[in-house]
């Protein structure tokens, strides 16, 4: 199966522009049709979905390029390409965590506000009675 920009494009969520720069930046591969026409294979679409996701890792478009050239060469790089992604898991995981602390946070948050609201204790939020508190 074959897709046009447009179709990858729809296929995986993302803009037609996004498909054209990756290709433009040598990170995801494709053929030319015989109108010089962009034309994806699945390939392309795994590649696009490992794009996607060294993406949402926060991953810049340099340091993927230099894994997609890591992949291009081989496997006389493979423990470099596996050293890149135990690298790029680590800072995942502790963004993970950054994002659970965040959300306990939060949970504790809104359960104090709930205990505001319901009357089960005095809002000691509201900076207009207490001057200098700092809200918390």
């Amino acid at each position: 199966m074959t897709y046009t920009v447009k179709e990858l494009a729809e296929k995986m969520g993302v803009t037609q522009h996004t498909v054209r720069y990756y290709t433009d930046q040598g990170l995801l591969p494709c053929k030319r049709d015989k109108n010089n026409h962009r034309v994806f294979d699945e390939e392309s679409v795994n590649w696009l979905e490992g794009i996607q996701c060294l993406r949402r890792c926060g991953i810049s478009i340099d340091d993927i390029r230099a894994y997609c050239n890591l992949c291009y060469e081989g496997d006389s790089r493979l423990s470099d390409r596996y050293q890149f992604i135990l690298d790029q898991r680590e800072l995942a995981y502790q963004r993970l965590r950054e994002v659970q602390e965040t959300v306990e946070y939060m949970e504790r948050k809104v359960r104090h506000y709930e205990d505001i609201l319901s009357r089960a204790i005095p809002d000691d939020t509201n900076l207009a009675q207490k001057k200098n508190t700092p809200c918390y």
